[in-house]
């Protein structure tokens, strides 16, 4: 048993420049298996049908319906290793270990196939520069197991918080999730409003999908660990569309920045893990940044709500009076 007093940091360090061969590889890794899940699942609005999910061990498609029977796909980062389970038959899977994204590729496809899940999926990476095809990529091949290890520590944190935000609000929210096109984690809230249609031009994404996803007005929050033009973990808010002055507001806290190339604003992740308290710092961010879009955009203030209790219903207000507020 640990020592408690030598446990591991519940928020660890994550340097981008440390594992980044590791984090493009596993990019890639990722999008092979949501692309099984996108091959699989009918259409959900705004694409919730493809993303994965933080799970006790990783990161999981949860379980899809194929072949008459269930499958699911799940990232161990624990053990280190790639599971297939289904509804019909014994586990099936294979070590998480260096090997090129072709490789990954056909055991994957070897693996369903055995499985009686056969499945076709478009072998183009999605919004990465430079894309391979999957089945001919054998320049990605790294894979650091602390490294990975770190920063499937960093999404469980981040995932519990981000729920918590998530139970203050009583209008339609997505859930926390793991979009591998992008390789980020999160959470949108919506209006009820229809949005202006979407310009499209994001690299790598079909402008369907886009236009799709921002069919409504939204504030969307998400953490992702970096990239080449940004080598720093970070937190994002951002509104579609943008309302006038979003990028003049009272963000907190006050590491928060706002990046006009993005038009989003930025919180460095090394803001909350070094925090005196953490949580408090994310929630935070996330509360003020989405108060801002929501109050400059007009927002009905009636969908925000105090965070949820555990085994607290909430309580029901006679009609028209604002909602709880634990």
């Amino acid at each position: 048993m640990q020592d408690p007093d030598h446990l591991p940091s519940p928020w660890p360090a994550l340097d981008y420049a440390q594992w980044q061969d590791t984090q493009k590889t596993l990019h890639r890794w990722t999008q092979i298996v949501g692309k099984v899940r996108l091959a699989l699942s009918p259409w959900l609005n705004h694409g919730w049908q493809v993303p994965l999910y933080v799970n006790a061990r990783g990161l999981g498609t949860s379980a899809i319906h194929a072949a008459g029977g269930m499958v699911e796909i799940d990232f161990d980062f624990v053990d280190h290793r790639l599971a297939v389970r289904t509804s019909e038959g014994p586990e099936r899977g294979f070590a998480l270990e260096p090997m090129s994204v072709a490789s990954f590729y056909r055991k994957v496809m070897d693996a369903l196939q055995a499985a009686g899940v056969p499945v076709t999926i478009n072998a183009m990476p999605n919004e990465l520069p430079d894309a391979i095809r999957f089945p001919d990529d054998e320049l990605h091949a790294s894979y650091d197991a602390q490294a990975v290890h770190r920063f499937w520590r960093a999404l469980v944190q981040v995932d519990r918080v981000f729920r918590l935000f998530r139970t203050s609000f009583l209008g339609k929210c997505s859930p926390v999730h793991f979009f591998w096109g992008s390789f980020d984690l999160a959470v949108t809230r919506f209006s009820g409003r229809a949005a202006p249609l979407h310009p499209g031009g994001f690299p790598g994404l079909p402008d369907p999908v886009t236009r799709e996803a921002y069919s409504h007005e939204v504030s969307s929050a998400g953490f992702w660990p970096g990239n080449d033009a940004y080598p720093n973990p970070g937190f994002f808010s951002y509104a579609y569309p943008t309302p006038a002055g979003f990028a003049q507001a009272a963000v907190e806290p006050r590491e928060a920045v706002w990046v006009d190339a993005l038009g989003e604003w930025l919180l460095p992740y090394d803001a909350v893990r070094k925090a005196a308290d953490p949580d408090a710092a994310l929630l935070a961010f996330l509360t003020t940044s989405y108060r801002a879009a929501a109050a400059l955009a007009k927002w009905d203030p009636d969908l925000e709500c105090g965070i949820g209790a555990q085994g607290i219903p909430r309580a029901v207000r006679a009609t028209g009076a604002r909602p709880c507020v634990n």
